[in-house]
């Protein structure tokens, strides 16, 4: 498949205040995520390495031992294996894409 209506893919509630979808190639995983006000995804690893790009909001990540506050405009990465977590601005909700690689199973 070369295109996908991400209007008509249902959101899936990673943990309260953030929800995702997700669609996937051979290599890839690209989600959008919807982050509430002062949502909290608490700090976690995994073998996927994950590039992202702020589109809404504020997020304070911390990404191994460094911490930083992001904007719409902003990316990030995430190597393998690293230990990361974002704090959501309680101002306003964030909006973000995602991309890991290799694909995330757990997520099909």
């Amino acid at each position: 498949m070369a295109f996908f209506d991400m209007t008509t893919i249902p959101a899936r509630t990673l943990i309260q205040g953030i929800s995702m979808k997700a669609v996937h190639g051979e290599q890839l995983t690209l989600m959008t995520v919807d982050l509430d006000a002062g949502a909290v995804l608490p700090t976690h690893h995994h073998p996927h390495e994950q590039m992202g790009i702020v589109l809404e909001g504020e997020l304070t990540f911390t990404i191994g031992d460094e911490t930083k506050i992001c904007r719409a405009g902003d990316t990030y990465l995430i190597p393998s294996d690293v230990t990361h977590g974002v704090t959501v601005s309680a101002a306003s909700p964030a909006k973000v894409i995602d991309v890991f690689s290799p694909p995330r199973e757990d997520y099909k």
